[in-house]
């Protein structure tokens, strides 16, 4: 099951096809014809996809790009910061085109898949104070908080 996704705050703002830069935030990488047509289907899609489904995508598109090219190109695209990566319920890596820069957590209902993206400045410094009490640097986290949308809270009671 692909996760539905809403985002509450701002429309998507990565990088076009045509504007994939091969760095973000220092990555030394190289911009193929293979990743940016990895970009380009990520940018027309909405939901989340896994690996397997995004392949899919481009072969039917008449893209020439093997699926561990498709991983490779999506693992980094991840380290760059230029997807979100999130499990789906078979724990399964699902990637989508991040709909804002900065770093971000999501909602997820545990039912129907929707991923909402929300800001946490309190876990920002929460994690911060951890990482340097324990004398940690450079320390990231990711945080998902899984439950029911409204609209699935509302099915359930009816």
């Amino acid at each position: 099951m692909t996760p539905e996704t809403t985002s509450e705050a701002v429309p998507p703002a990565g990088p076009t096809a045509q504007q994939e830069t091969p760095a973000r935030k220092g990555s030394e990488q190289r911009v193929t014809r293979q990743r940016v047509a990895v970009g380009a289907a990520l940018d027309q899609l909405d939901d989340f996809v896994s690996t397997q489904e995004l392949h899919r995508l481009l072969h039917d598109r008449g893209e020439s790009v093997s699926l561990a090219t498709t991983y490779r190109i999506l693992q980094s695209m991840a380290e760059d910061g230029l997807v979100d990566v999130l499990r789906n319920g078979d724990n399964e890596a699902v990637y989508r085109r991040c709909a804002v820069e900065h770093h971000h957590h999501h909602l997820l209902c545990r039912n129907c898949g929707k991923a909402v993206e929300i800001e946490a400045p309190a876990v920002e410094q929460w994690a911060a104070r951890i990482a340097a009490e324990h004398g940690f640097t450079d320390a990231a986290h990711t945080v998902e908080i899984h439950g029911l949308c409204p609209d699935c809270t509302a099915a359930r009671r009816s």
